[in-house]
């Protein structure tokens, strides 16, 4: 394994400054991200007088990447590299891991893992600070050289219409297989009662045998009037229209799929940008609205929701003087953006109105039994009734035939376990969701109501809360990483970086006066 490293170290007491690098300048310049970057602050000691903190940046190149046939992003799960993508667009593509991870509610190393991928793939370069903060830095146009490297990009908006389609064949599938099944039962019905009309003229031979006289010609296509190939486009588009009456059989039955999909991304992207909002240092009432607690009362202890939290985003709890416990997270204190963050007047009242910026609740949607309006449901029982009758009429009529092989009322015979299997599960299936439907409702509403208690008590805290929050605020630390407090760029030759001993000196004092 190769290894680049820089060791940049400077004495208050001696005003010495040494730049010892185990590289030769000339060689700096190689194309730095077609592989991923490691990089380690060896040690901060803020309060120390002695020496200024030493930071150790290393560029790791392991030994299986190849620089040039692998793209590192295409390894990351699609939903990980968009929501990387999204935070570094939404801060203007400098951003820190910290950054990353609360805006897209992304794990600290799922958030550096993506980082490293996209400036490996993109032409992304490294900018380390005075405090050896590591910020990663992307060219306007990263989406593009992405864009243009990754075969999955390419492939995937043709997968997702590919699955698109198949999600809606099965959908129409099912609604126009009532249309069949009703057409099949009642018109092989009527066949049996003409057969036995013209009994009498044919005479008994050796029992009945019955058959419609004609040969049964069925193609699906007949049934392509009733699709719409653009059903998903069009839901975005309209929601409140309705649908046709193939949709409407699928939804009576199978239910409109899960509304809350993706939902737990946006509760963790909601919770990480509350806590970076305010200073990476929150109490455990602050974060209940966001969470799955039990309702007031129920809920002997809040702390103990929190762990999830604590692992997702590398927080640890912290006692004040007073003994209350407030959870700080250090790497959402640190960010590229300037945006100002919650100050300790945006407690109580305020907090209502302001939160961050954040949604001050995190909700679930309920399960609906079905999309379709009233009239589409009516049509649809009325239909499956309609069907479920036929099918037990036909039942009791075929007891009692012989049938010829080889004509129609054979192959509804043959195929009829099929119908009355889809007739019975036609509404043993919605009998079913409903029932499943009214628990977890009643589920999701608890929870909700839960979360709304919390949130009402950050309105109108109590004094031994809003001691709390005011402490909380106290101990908030929110360090924005200008360019001016970039000591280090991977992007330049170290020969051309300006290292100078007195800005160093004035820098340490400064930060000196802040401790």
């Amino acid at each position: 394994m190769a290894s680049i490293a820089t060791c940049l170290a400077v004495s208050a007491k001696c005003r010495h400054f040494s730049l010892k690098p185990s590289f030769k300048p000339s060689h700096f310049h190689s194309p730095i991200f077609q592989t991923p970057i490691f990089l380690r602050n060896l040690g901060q000691s803020q309060n120390s007088r002695v020496s200024f903190p030493i930071i150790r940046a290393g560029i790791e190149i392991p030994s299986g990447i190849k620089p040039g046939r692998s793209v590192e992003t295409d390894k990351l799960p699609s939903n990980v590299r968009d929501r990387a993508m999204e935070a570094v667009d939404s801060f203007g593509g400098r951003v820190t891991i910290g950054d990353v991870a609360s805006r897209g509610g992304l794990k600290l190393n799922e958030a550096e893992r993506a980082l490293q991928a996209l400036a490996t793939d993109t032409g992304g370069f490294l900018e380390v600070s005075d405090e050896g903060d590591v910020l990663y830095v992307f060219p306007k146009d990263y989406r593009s050289k992405l864009a243009t490297k990754s075969f999955r990009m390419k492939i995937e908006p043709l997968l997702e219409k590919s699955k698109a389609a198949g999600e809606y064949l099965i959908r129409v599938s099912f609604g126009t297989a009532l249309i069949v099944s009703i057409v099949l039962v009642y018109t092989t019905i009527i066949a049996l009662v003409s057969s036995r009309s013209d009994e009498d003229n044919r005479g008994r031979r050796g029992g009945r045998s019955y058959d419609s006289g004609f040969t049964f010609f069925f193609r699906p296509s007949d049934l392509f009037w009733y699709w719409d190939p653009y059903y998903y486009r069009r839901q975005q588009i309209r929601k409140d229209d309705g649908m046709n009456f193939v949709e409407s059989v699928f939804s009576f039955v199978f239910g409109d799929g899960d509304p809350n999909q993706g939902i737990e991304e946006e509760r963790w992207k909601l919770i990480g940008q509350y806590i970076t909002s305010n200073g990476g240092v929150v109490t455990a009432e602050e974060l209940a609205p966001y969470l799955d607690i039990l309702p007031t009362g129920e809920t002997t202890d809040i702390e103990s929701y929190i762990l999830p939290v604590l692992l997702r985003f590398d927080g640890h709890p912290e006692v004040d003087d007073e003994g209350n416990i407030l959870y700080r997270f250090p790497s959402l204190q640190r960010t590229a953006s300037s945006q100002r963050s919650g100050r300790k007047e945006y407690v109580g009242k305020r907090w209502a109105e302001w939160v961050g910026g954040v949604d001050k609740v995190f909700k679930e949607n309920k399960w609906p039994f079905s999309n379709t309006g009233n009239s589409e449901r009516a049509m649809v029982i009325g239909l499956g009734g309609l069907n479920l009758f036929g099918v037990i009429i036909l039942s009791s009529m075929l007891k009692n035939v012989a049938v010829t092989p080889g004509g129609f009322i054979s192959f509804v015979a043959d195929i009829f376990p099929i119908l009355q299997i889809y007739a019975a599960s036609f509404f043993a299936i919605p009998l079913f969701r409903w029932v499943l439907l009214r628990e977890k409702n009643a589920q999701i509403e608890k929870r909700n109501q839960a979360r709304e208690q919390q949130a009402r008590a950050l309105e109108i805290p109590d004094l031994s809360l809003k001691r709390k929050l005011l402490s909380a605020r106290d101990m908030a630390r929110r360090t924005v990483i200008g360019p001016d407090r970039i000591v280090y760029s991977t992007d330049k030759d170290l020969s051309e970086q300006d290292y100078d001993a007195r800005d160093w000196d004035q820098r340490f004092s400064e930060t000196e006066r802040a401790d």
